[in-house]
């Protein structure tokens, strides 16, 4: 699956002065992929910050991909220590829409971590702990009996120190416990 193409805003498109309810075309200045979902095509920082339409940024992990847990934790983990959390968020955001209904809440934690981590390297301290507390309480669930190797207990204790003192040069943590290696044919157990 490829990622959908996008259609950068013109810079002299008009401004969205479409009424609710109104039918017909949306006339607006926002980013648009071919099917009229709203997309930002800006180029991106390492941190997932907007450059300006004409600056050179970092490559974007492509949105909507399906991957099964295996390669979406070693893609988001290679990412995370990349110093690309923003863009690990993007991969553990499609394993959770991909997810099966009982394993959501936690690639939905994980994402939010990634988010947490973004947000403090950014010098966002609010931001960083409200998604890092929130991330921690999404995958305590999963602590009994963790999925594919995620070390939930080592993830929420790294999400609650790090919300309690958020730092801009904190290292990124390691999704899976240690010695978790992949099981044959791609997916750890479960």
């Amino acid at each position: 699956m490829t990622a959908p193409s996008l259609t950068p805003r013109l810079p002299d498109a008009p401004a969205d002065n479409c009424s609710a309810g109104q039918t017909g075309p949306v006339i607006s200045n926002r980013d648009r992929d071919v099917e009229g979902r709203a997309r930002n095509a800006r180029p991106r920082d390492a941190l997932g910050r907007p450059l300006p339409y004409d600056a050179v940024g970092e490559e974007r992990a492509p949105e909507g991909i399906v991957r099964s847990p295996d390669p979406s934790l070693a893609e988001a983990q290679e990412l995370l220590d990349a110093g690309r959390p923003f863009h690990a968020h993007e991969v553990l955001e499609d394993a959770w829409k991909s997810a099966p209904e009982a394993e959501r809440e936690l690639w939905r934690g994980l994402a939010q971590l990634a988010v947490g981590l973004t947000h403090a390297l950014r010098g966002n301290a609010r931001g960083a702990a409200t998604l890092l507390e929130r991330g921690a309480g999404n995958i305590g669930g999963y602590a009994a009996a963790p999925p594919h190797g995620v070390d939930v207990a080592g993830l929420a204790a790294w999400a609650r120190d790090l919300a309690a003192d958020p730092q801009p040069g904190t290292p990124p943590p390691r999704l899976r416990r240690p010695g978790t290696a992949p099981a044959p044919g791609g997916d750890s157990p479960a």
